[in-house]
């Protein structure tokens, strides 16, 4: 069998998989990446968040991006009935990127992996690991060609940024289920003729359907539109019918799409996406770091997905660059920690927001802007600020500011009655 010698084997040309490759080449390292898929290829999670410019610059890709005439993103949005509470970046409370993109992924993948790949690190397509050997950091990777052709890459060390094919946690069985309930997503592209009806294009919308059943809403510069419902499997099962009766009943029976969707043209049949949500035990090990959703993937809203792959990767490169070079790095202080500080603080969030905590604290009228911005940090992903109590008290902050609005607006119901 063929042998391929390299410092840092790649696997997955993905955001998390470019972003390292990126940066470790720059450094002066030989790098290669592996793909299972032939891109461009269909991917979810195409609004992305202001903290995941500081990795996409770092790796050099901006220019690519913008040259790509993406649809630029300044805040969030999100509905309820009658009420709205819109975010704007720039008013966050933590100093960074106040605006970014959103992107048909497809496309934003392939200019990441084309980017890196014009710098001199070598993507292989179609191709995929099936055997991973290691003797202490250095390893042995077996992978396979679409053709059948078989060959192994020794390397000094590997990044797992394989997103959903979390090839190392299931080649060593280091999976393990999340806490968080399982979920489904109908969701397409739609030709959005009538997007005139609603607000400015450079945000996405959250629209709560019901209790832990909301809507995306991401406008594309094309014209086209994500919408996608996310529920509990059970909600979808009480509408018949195919996947597109089923889209577009749920369109019909939402008012905020009601008007603006009906017989809208759909660019693809609906998908479904369901069961995402798994995480493993350790993010890292003797020889190999793994980035991205192979760490842990959460949940659509509040899009952190593209961001935890940009940032983890870029902390995980310049440790990988620091061990290439003979240093010693603490893996677990490091790496382990910071990552699940970001994980964590986005996942209660997602579990404030199915909960209707969130719904509490954005549609009080005459929000604090103080509180405000610094929530507003949090949907910018900036989550490893621990100046800002929404960050560092993530678990609490959320449930303590609930409780009180809460208080406060029974306290005002009762005075205003007698």
């Amino acid at each position: 069998m063929k042998t391929e010698q390299v410092d840092v084997l790649v696997i997955g040309a993905g955001p998390a998989g470019t972003v390292a490759a990126s940066i470790i080449h720059q450094a002066g390292y030989k790098v290669k990446i592996v793909e299972k898929m032939k891109f461009p290829r269909f991917v979810i999670g195409e609004s992305l968040l202001p903290r995941s410019m500081d990795a996409l610059n770092e790796a050099g890709f901006i220019d690519a991006i913008k040259a790509k005439g993406f649809q630029e993103k300044f805040g969030a949005k999100f509905v309820k009935g009658d009420a709205l509470c819109d975010f704007t970046f720039k008013e966050q409370y933590t100093p960074g990127w106040t605006w970014t993109w959103q992107v048909t992924r497809a496309d934003f993948d392939k200019t990441l992996a084309d980017t890196v790949e014009s710098m001199g690190v070598p993507v292989s397509y179609e191709t995929t690991v099936t055997d991973i050997r290691f003797n202490g950091s250095d390893s042995v990777t077996t992978i396979e060609d679409k053709d059948g052709n078989r060959s192994t890459i020794e390397a000094r060390f590997i990044v797992d940024g394989s997103g959903y094919g979390r090839v190392i946690p299931r080649l060593f069985n280091l999976e393990k289920n999340s806490n968080l309930q399982p979920r489904k997503a109908l969701f397409a592209h739609t030709k959005d003729v009538r997007r005139s009806m609603a607000d400015e294009p450079n945000r996405i919308t959250a629209v709560v359907h019901k209790k832990g059943v909301w809507i995306w809403i991401i406008p594309f510069s094309t014209g086209v539109t994500s919408v996608g419902f996310v529920g509990d499997p059970e909600f979808f099962a009480q509408y018949p019918g195919t996947d597109e009766e089923v889209y577009r009943a749920l369109l019909e029976a939402e008012p905020y799409t009601r008007e603006r969707f009906r017989d809208v043209e759909l660019v693809f049949e609906p998908r479904v996406l369901q069961s995402w949500s798994a995480t493993t035990d350790k993010f890292y090990g003797d020889g190999f770091v793994l980035t991205g959703n192979v760490t842990e993937f959460l949940d659509p809203i509040f899009s952190s997905g593209v961001t935890l792959a940009c940032v983890s990767s870029q902390t995980a490169a310049k440790l990988v660059i620091r061990k290439l070079r003979g240093e010693e790095v603490d893996w677990e202080k490091e790496y382990m920690e910071p990552t699940l500080q970001g994980v964590n603080t986005f996942r209660s969030y997602v579990m404030a927001w199915y909960e209707g905590t969130l719904d509490t604290i954005f549609f009080k009228k005459d929000a604090d802007p103080v509180i405000k911005g610094q929530i507003c940090s949090v949907l910018a992903g900036y989550v490893w600020d621990m100046s800002n109590p929404f960050v560092k008290n993530h678990d609490t902050a959320l449930k303590r500011l609930a409780r009180t609005i809460e208080l406060t607006e029974k306290l005002k119901s009762s005075s205003e009655i007698e």
